[in-house]
């Protein structure tokens, strides 16, 4: 199961009207993995997330999740199937408490006997977020509202969980919590497919990388390997020589 690809992304290519964005990308990522996107602002990080999940569906090529063809499936299956999203720029809904908020990920569940004990695992991860549960989500500080984002896409119980920029505007207190926590969700056995602009600690976390380039994967390795690449080194971790 360890090597198992849990999705498939092949050959991609997807539009935002006449523009290509993604041209024809390919990536996998097995199951209990940390895989992370890096690449420079529009290199295509975002749309190949949006692509996964149903929001903008490719043109051409093929996504398939846990061996089902997902290409064209709309957003809502896609979550109900176990892929769920933290967004970037967190998207909370602000005048909602924070429990309101993290239920708000659970509501296409059937199972709803569950619901606590992902409540409890969102808590124990966040105890921050279990003191302020009935706080109003907009009067938050950044990192707790990246926390509550985080947590109301576990809440959906996912297999595969995509978070979109966690580290964006935090403090670096934050940011540290922040992936100490990727780990400790993965290591508790959720498959996590992660864009990040902090190229560094992305690649510290993963266990695979891809480079991403005004839409094709430029590179792809070990993230070891790509943290002692010359190149992306120079590009993205802004050492000169």
């Amino acid at each position: 199961m360890a090597n198992e690809a849990v999705l498939q992304v092949e050959g991609i290519h997807t539009f935002y009207g006449t523009i290509e964005v993604l041209k024809g990308i390919s990536l996998e990522v097995r199951h209990q993995e940390i895989v992370t996107l890096i690449g420079s602002n529009g290199a295509g990080k975002t749309t190949t997330l949006r692509s996964i999940n149903g929001l903008n569906h490719p043109r051409h090529g093929s996504i398939r999740f846990a061996g089902k063809n997902i290409t064209h499936e709309p957003p809502h299956d896609i979550v109900r199937m176990g892929i769920s999203q933290s967004p970037e720029g967190r998207k909370l809904f602000p005048r909602m408490s924070v429990l309101e908020n993290l239920e708000m990920g659970a509501f296409q569940r059937r199972d709803r006997s569950e619901l606590k004990n992902d409540l409890d695992r969102v808590y124990s991860l966040f105890p921050r977020l279990s003191e302020r549960k009935r706080q109003r989500a907009g009067t938050l500080s950044g990192g707790e509202q990246q926390m509550v984002a985080i947590g109301r896409a576990l809440m959906a119980h996912p297999m595969l969980l995509l978070l979109d920029e966690p580290s964006m505007g935090l403090a670096p207190i934050f940011v540290e919590r922040v992936f100490e926590t990727i780990v400790e969700i993965n290591q508790q056995g959720t498959t996590i497919l992660l864009v990040e602009q902090n190229a560094m600690m992305a690649l510290e976390v993963a266990s695979r990388g891809y480079v991403l380039e005004t839409g094709t994967v430029a590179l792809a390795d070990d993230a070891k390997a790509l943290l002692r690449n010359e190149q992306v080194r120079k590009t993205y971790l802004g050492e000169t020589d």
